[in-house]
């Protein structure tokens, strides 16, 4: 029998990866290299030990929701009244920035009580990513705000604290991706790794909303360039390479996401849904297509009830967004009103669905068997032991 070893968290987690598409129980050990891979002993868990920056895909839904329900709903030229009820978007206003404010309160308190699982998810190759979640969902809040006019003192203020991070997180991950040798994108890359292009063009977006183009220019070649390389990684990786576990497969519905906030980023600069804009919409509607054609690539991921579904919400959230910004431009056709209408009843289906899933699935919500927690528990008995 092979010897019992006790890894160090990353190569655990490499290992677990590698051939995660063959053995989805993570607690169970690991036969490789004649040499058995097994976690090491978890500690009693709570909310805040089981809490990652992951679970602000929830927050992001309901902020892009709430956007998506606030376009809809003001009032055409062409009619009195919106697509969608006024009321309504209030209330899910009110239910994203509550459910922001709770996921900040806990996180916070769990960089104060475990900063070492914080410091160990930003090691995670998927983990690190989501740490631009809580940032794109304040920032899609202040978008969709009812309290706070645009371009006021205030407005302007939150814009940049929200904005700040995001641009010393692009500084440090970024850089790693092409300066540290066991971080490169080759790699590192993996569908959640959008999630930094997401973030750059949210912060474009708003930027160019309060009139500063030049820096919403900025934020948005950055985005655009890292978006151009990751497509590129991702589209002719290697299998060897590939250490995304299936359960986070819904990540894949970042592919869409990406582009359709790129177009929503450049509109807002350009003033125009514009030829840029347009390209962008018609890729992500292709990608959307593409993965939607191959609903057996889920298939294993769905099994089992897990925060990485709410994936599938915003990012069909920012394609309706897109369809909006692309019916609103294209006049004198019904075809792309109803385009936009399909995506848009398409996504609050998603959305709504997703939230009776989670209300009705609230005791598998914070999952113990969740990768990144495997490999944040796994560093926490580390560190234990070496105390």
């Amino acid at each position: 029998m092979g010897v019992v070893e006790c890894k160090s968290p990353l190569d655990h987690q490499i290992a677990i990866d590698v051939i995660a598409s063959n053995n989805e129980k993570f607690d169970q050990p690991i036969i490789l290299d004649d040499h058995v891979l097994k976690p090491c002993p978890q500690h009693s868990s709570s909310i805040l030990t089981r809490l990652h920056a992951g679970y602000f895909r929830i927050s992001i839904s309901l902020g892009c929701q709430a956007l998506l329900w606030k376009i809809l709903s003001e009032p055409k030229r062409d009619s009195q009244a919106g697509v969608l009820p006024s009321t309504v978007f209030h209330l899910l206003w009110w239910l994203a920035v509550i459910t922001q404010a709770s996921l900040s309160l806990l996180y916070v308190l769990k960089c104060f009580h475990h900063f070492h699982m914080v410091k160990a998810e930003f090691l995670h190759h998927v983990g690190v990513n989501y740490l631009y979640a809580p940032w794109i969902s304040f920032l899609l809040l202040l978008q969709s705000s009812l309290v706070i006019l645009s371009k006021s003192v205030l407005y302007l203020v939150l814009c940049c604290v929200f904005s700040i991070p995001v641009i010393f997180l692009d500084i440090k991950i970024y850089g790693q991706w092409f300066t540290t040798e066991k971080r490169f994108l080759s790699i590192f890359a993996n569908p959640t790794s959008q999630i930094s292009v997401i973030a750059n063009f949210v912060v474009a977006q708003t930027a160019a909303k309060m009139g500063w183009k030049e820096t919403a220019v900025c934020m948005f070649s950055l985005g655009m360039v890292h978006y151009f390389v990751l497509f590129v990684t991702l589209y002719q990786r290697l299998s060897g390479s590939n250490r995304f576990p299936s359960i986070l497969r819904p990540a894949f519905f970042l592919f869409i996401a990406a582009p359709s906030m790129g177009s929503l980023a450049w509109n807002s600069i350009s003033g125009a849904f514009d030829t840029t804009s347009k390209m962008l919409f018609f890729l992500s509607l292709f990608l959307f297509t593409s993965l939607a054609c191959r609903p057996v690539l889920f298939k294993k991921s769905m099994r089992k009830f897990n925060v990485a579904w709410w994936a599938y919400s915003f990012s069909m959230t920012f394609l309706a967004l897109a369809s909006a910004g692309y019916a609103q431009e294209v006049k004198g056709t019904r075809a792309a009103p109803g385009l936009m209408l399909v995506l848009s009843a398409l996504s609050v289906l998603v959305f709504l669905g997703l939230m009776l899933f989670t209300a009705a699935k609230t005791h598998k919500l914070l999952n113990e068997d969740d990768p990144i927690m495997n490999f944040v528990n796994n560093s926490k008995t580390k560190s234990s032991a070496t105390k």
